[in-house]
């Protein structure tokens, strides 16, 4: 069932202490120090939000849901949602399909019919050290592959529900989000497109080496906001007043992360904060998460007189994480974006 983590643990392993790791080059950038299994100083709540506030009939009630979003989004970079509008069946049923499709034999999920080629992903093609290995495997699916599904199994039913629940819930939050900073809160709807958008159906399995390989290794997401559903398990950390501290799962909860392409279309009023999933020696852990992002020709203008970052495409992001990622093991992300006129 699990893919061979252990050969490539192994070779790296080996490549770590023969010291036969090279870049391609002397001129990258120096490893990230938050690139380490550390310990966690304390797990806590983040914010929860009740959103169906945003439609209650009392506006004082709707600005104070809005307030609390930004205020979490600006503070955090990540909050929780209960009362979101997702129907618990959908995402029970969800959480039972994946791990269906997870139980299957790895040489049969890697070649699955159930998505389009290349949709499976596991550990870390690029990883160069046992840092960069995630100890985890991936269906990474667009939107446009789940709503053209004519297979109407009750896997990909159920994905269609949870995609177009999660779609509706990314345009409300991210609309409130751009009506907080003082921006259009019509340019998701217009720019943000299904064929560009996606889920990604995860599962963490038990690793015998928890304290030297991570599930996922730290990184931001390269998209406007996130939705994920987890399961009870944790392992979800993220780095808060320059310390890491473990999430506490709230099993009414969905948990909202905005990403880099947020923080820079916000001129860094919202904050796209790296996060980590750690790996469990006798438990595996699944979760499901929606990512919000722009067609590939979308312009990301940032905001203000005076912008942190110079306007990007989305496709120019995805090439630049993609050739870091390729070139030396881990995204170095809106740093490359910087405006270096201030």
């Amino acid at each position: 069932m699990d893919p061979p983590f252990n050969e490539i643990y192994k070779t790296l392993l080996y490549k770590q202490i023969t010291n036969t790791i090279t870049f391609p080059d002397n001129n990258i950038p120096e490893i990230p120090s938050s690139f380490s299994v550390t310990a966690v100083i304390e797990e806590v709540e983040l914010p929860v939000i009740d959103v169906s506030r945003l439609i209650n009939e009392d506006e004082k009630e709707r600005e104070k849901c809005k307030d609390e979003i930004a205020r979490a989004s600006k503070e955090w970079g990540f909050f929780q949602v209960i009362n979101h509008g997702m129907s618990m069946d959908v995402l029970e049923k969800m959480r039972q399909e994946q791990i269906r499709v997870f139980r299957e034999p790895f040489e049969k999920k890697s070649k699955s019919e159930k998505f389009p080629a290349g949709s499976y992903r596991w550990g870390a093609p690029s990883a160069t050290s046992l840092r960069q290995l995630s100890w985890s495997e991936a269906f990474h699916v667009p939107m446009t592959d789940i709503s053209d599904n004519k297979d109407f199994t009750t896997l990909s039913s159920t994905m269609e529900k949870f995609a177009s629940e999660s779609e509706a819930l990314a345009y409300k939050l991210a609309e409130v989000l751009a009506e907080k900073s003082g921006r259009k809160s019509n340019f998701f709807k217009e720019n943000c497109v299904r064929n560009t958008c996606y889920l990604r159906m995860n599962r963490y399995p038990p690793c015998p080496k928890p304290s030297e390989v991570y599930g996922l290794m730290p990184h931001t997401d390269s998209d406007f906001l996130t939705i994920l559903y987890q399961d009870q398990v944790g392992g979800l950390q993220l780095i808060k007043d320059n310390k890491w501290i473990a999430v506490k799962p709230n099993p009414r909860a969905l948990i909202i992360n905005i990403g880099d392409l947020f923080q820079a279309w916000s001129n860094g009023m919202y904050k796209s904060v790296e996060h980590r999933v750690m790996t469990n020696p006798t438990v595996e852990r699944f979760s499901t998460a929606y990512f919000l992002c722009p067609s590939y020709d979308a312009v990301i203008e940032c905001s203000g007189d005076r912008p942190a970052y110079r306007n990007f495409s989305f496709r120019e992001f995805r090439q630049q994480v993609q050739e870091d990622v390729k070139k030396l093991g881990f995204k170095v992300g809106l740093p490359r974006f910087l405006n270096l006129l201030y």
